[in-house]
């Protein structure tokens, strides 16, 4: 099953994906140059000194039945005529959002809505600490109360396993309803 992890710029989507990927990410980190001065906003990650290109991609089994492939969208507006791409085939998305940047998220909200693509909220743990809550979150978000909103830590393999698992089964959910239980 191919699910997207897609956020704003900076969100911890490459983290995501390599912290819990069976097999050696597929990364597209390149180094920021001078070039990205004035078009991606540092402030937040003022030690970030990589970006992502084109996509991240890994694997993880969660039994020996699903294995979720697993690509990882750029996070920078330049870069998000690929995405149309990366959903295609996808059962899923996570939203990986900052807390501290919550604006950040509005974007790739919009999209996965517009191609009615099931997502849950992944709220990235940053220093230690969750800026907003799953209420506040949910509220300056607009997010419906069916989306599954989670905490998690992009660092931490079973907090990213977790996140995953909430996506599948939501996802599930929402084929069933659209579907019926007996259809296989």
């Amino acid at each position: 099953m191919k699910i997207v992890v897609g956020g704003g710029f900076g969100a911890g989507k490459t983290t995501f994906v390599g912290s819990v990927s069976e097999i050696m990410p597929l990364t597209t980190e390149a180094v920021m140059t001078e070039a990205s001065v004035g078009i991606d906003n540092l402030d937040a990650t003022p030690r970030k000194q990589t970006t992502t290109v084109a996509m991240d991609f890994g694997r993880v089994s969660l039994d020996k039945d699903l294995v979720l492939y697993l690509f990882g969208t750029p996070g920078q507006e330049r870069f998000w005529f690929m995405w149309d791409d990366l959903v295609r085939g996808a059962i899923g998305a996570v939203v990986l959002t900052d807390t501290r940047r919550l604006a950040d998220s509005f974007s790739p909200i919009d999209f996965f809505e517009d191609r009615g693509l099931p997502y849950v909220v992944g709220l990235n743990c940053f220093d230690g600490e969750q800026t907003h809550g799953i209420d506040e979150v949910r509220d300056a978000l607009a997010i419906a109360e069916t989306v599954p909103i989670v905490q998690c830590d992009a660092r931490d393999r079973e907090s990213v396993k977790n996140t995953l698992i909430t996506m599948v089964e939501y996802s599930m959910e929402r084929w069933v309803s659209a579907h019926g239980a007996g259809v296989s």
